[in-house]
């Protein structure tokens, strides 16, 4: 029986992401208490793969899930899916909004039910969990008077909905990832995405260089972020979402590429988009360079076409 590690407790978005992905059918569900402890799970073998937040469509990126990411030993993303997230206000039976003081959530349910708090509850203090379902057990524990949070962890609790529906943003939605270890990736759907981070040298033109070798190549970039690397002062990961599959020409030449001019490449997994996320993989086609491309030698296109031969045979990068 598989094992899947996610977000615990029990009712946080994540494991509802999770429990929509074919995988966690007949899996053992590991609960764990932070998103890095997810991906800990994963490396030290204890899960087989495991379901975190990679960004939000209020509050962006989730940064300890792209730093967790480029650690070693490395993990790729295998699968995606895009759920909605909606909030309701928890609190033990019995509770009216004017015996409230205390409001628990997650930093991202905190960002995205913020203003909603400070109109309805503007003298409350507004405190951080782990996750929303976290935030419900303080409420259910004494702990806390209330919590923004899903309706499944207001339910599994005992508390109850006092008010639906708070989040500022009505129509947010969370992109969750399967992470595994290194393997053969699945292939080609037509509606792929592939995710890295690359870190390039620090000088003018670099940056643009690295995205030249994708826009030459017909592949959208749907997005970029940038971290700092944690041991090298103001020097930056660049993480990167694209159209397409490693598996085909264009993916591959890309990678090829960015492997001969980048100090360092970092793939992290070819997977279907998430339905009703629609890409546009079949619209490649070359355009015109904006900077000179790399003039690497036959040693660095050698060992560029090594390394891709290894991610497309579920090797890492």
């Amino acid at each position: 029986m598989p094992r899947l590690a996610f977000l615990g407790p029990a009712g946080t978005f994540t494991e509802q992401a999770l429990r929509t992905l074919p995988e966690s059918v007949g899996a053992e569900l590991l609960p764990c208490p932070g998103n890095p402890a997810v991906l800990a799970a994963v490396r030290e073998g204890r899960a087989d793969a495991g379901c975190v937040p990679i960004e939000n469509s209020v509050e962006g990126a989730v940064p300890p899930v792209l730093d967790g990411l480029v650690e070693d030993p490395p993990l790729v993303i295998v699968r995606e899916v895009v759920i909605p997230v909606g909030f309701v206000l928890a609190v033990r039976p019995g509770t009216r909004a004017a015996d409230i003081r205390t409001v628990s959530s997650h930093s991202h349910g905190i960002a995205q039910t913020r203003g909603w708090i400070a109109a309805n509850l503007p003298g409350a203090d507004v405190r951080t969990s782990t996750s929303t379902a976290e935030a419900a057990a303080q409420v259910a524990r004494g702990e806390i008077d209330a919590a923004a949070c899903a309706p499944i962890a207001a339910t599994g609790h005992g508390l109850e909905a006092l008010v639906s529906d708070i989040a500022d943003n009505p129509g947010a939605v969370t992109r969750f990832v399967l992470v595994a270890p290194p393997s053969a990736p699945p292939a080609p759907s037509g509606n792929d995405r592939t995710t890295l981070a690359a870190t390039t040298e620090n000088r003018p033109g670099s940056l643009l260089g690295l995205l030249t070798e994708l826009a030459v190549r017909g592949i959208d970039l749907t997005r970029i972020e940038s971290r700092p690397i944690k041991h090298r002062h103001a020097e930056y990961w660049f993480h990167l979402d694209c159209t397409g599959h490693v598996a085909e020409s264009a993916m591959g030449e890309a990678l090829a590429a960015l492997h001969r001019r980048c100090d360092e490449v970092r793939y992290l997994g070819s997977y279907p988009r998430a339905a009703g996320v629609e890409g546009n993989g079949s619209h490649r086609g070359p355009g015109a360079p904006a900077v000179p491309m790399s003039t690497a030698g036959d040693a660095e296109f050698a060992a560029a076409q090594d390394w891709l031969a290894a991610l497309r045979s579920g090797g890492h990068g």
